[in-house]
């Protein structure tokens, strides 16, 4: 079993690690830069639990020295892969699967969902098609990402919590490749069920990302701080109210309520999210795949979502000030 880790930074770097470590795949990363020669030269250090493992998973620069697998994890920022797709065409066999572990609405959203929206690209996230071209959505299996991480330094891995990576096929069924894969990743110690409705999944981890990222690139909040403010929390629901709307008039159905989700997300704390770090260190931020999408979606389905879309332009605006557009 040939897996491959595109874009092999936190989430990519703990999945191969435990991968790797379990010894029943060949794990290749494809990285770059210090991350890369730390890797090469020592080794990928995971820390997790208060323990330290080193492995050796074959870590290359490029997709040409990988060569084609059966697996491709794509653990890139949603606004990267545009740019990233034809890069990843050597990875690329007959029977390839490309499993999406990126945040946001993925660019294979409406590929098996059926209905007058079937086969329709997401913009946002797929401009033009090109990604739907490069990549098409019947190789797609969907992944959700729980786990928390960070690239310490060159080489190392912190794994800060969480063990789960929900898998789905976009058209609900339970496929052998999806299965496979899921055998490989409890095999390594991870929790990962195959979900015949991977949406509803992805939807409630985007129900709190859509909100929280944004809000707290435009108030430099910690997530606990957020939701403490009566402000702000009111503005986050008044949003994740909307999201919801444009959801369910998708098919998507909500195991939890709103004010479940924000509780959930309080509980985490002092916890600065994805996008007001890549503010603070001169990032692309992730706007367009977490909130964009959400707002093209809404148009869709002809709801109004107006706090999505004042917060959408008013973070659009701060990463431009702050030259933060991808």
């Amino acid at each position: 079993m040939k897996v491959c880790i595109f874009g092999a930074g936190a989430i990519g770097g703990l999945m191969a690690a435990k991968l790797a470590q379990k010894g029943e795949a060949e794990v290749t990363v494809i990285a770059r830069g210090p991350h890369l020669a730390a890797m090469q030269a020592n080794g990928l250090r995971l820390r997790s639990e208060g323990q330290e493992t080193v492995t050796h998973p074959r870590c290359v620069a490029s997709a040409d020295e990988a060569g084609p697998q059966d697996y491709v994890v794509v653990t890139l920022k949603a606004h990267s892969l545009p740019g990233a797709a034809e890069q990843m065409q050597p990875l690329i066999g007959p029977d390839t699967a490309i499993v999406s572990a990126v945040n946001g609405v993925p660019w294979w959203y409406f590929h098996g969902l059926g209905g007058a929206h079937e086969g329709r690209v997401v913009e946002s996230v797929d401009p033009g098609g090109v990604v739907s071209r490069l990549l098409p959505p019947a190789r797609a299996v969907g992944c959700i990402v729980y786990p928390a991480a960070e690239v310490t330094e060159p080489g190392v891995i912190e794994h800060t919590y969480g063990d789960r990576f929900s898998l789905g096929e976009p058209d609900g069924s339970r496929s052998p490749r999806a299965q496979r894969l899921s055998e490989a990743l409890i095999a390594a110690g991870f929790k990962a069920p195959v979900r015949p409705r991977i949406r509803d999944e992805l939807w409630v981890k985007l129900w709190g990302n859509m909100a929280f990222n944004p809000i707290s690139a435009l108030t430099t909040a910690t997530l606990d701080a957020l939701i403490a403010d009566d402000g702000q929390r009111g503005v986050a629901r008044a949003m994740m109210v909307e999201g919801q709307r444009v959801a369910e008039a998708l098919g998507v159905r909500f195991a939890i309520d709103v004010d479940k989700r924000i509780a959930g997300a309080a509980e985490v704390g002092a916890h600065k999210t994805s996008m007001l770090q890549d503010l603070e260190r001169g990032r692309p931020m992730e706007i367009e795949a977490l909130l964009g999408a959400v707002v093209e979606l809404a148009d869709l389905v002809h709801e109004p979502a107006p706090t999505c879309r004042t917060v959408l332009a008013l973070v659009r605006a701060r990463a431009r000030a702050a030259g933060c557009l991808p």
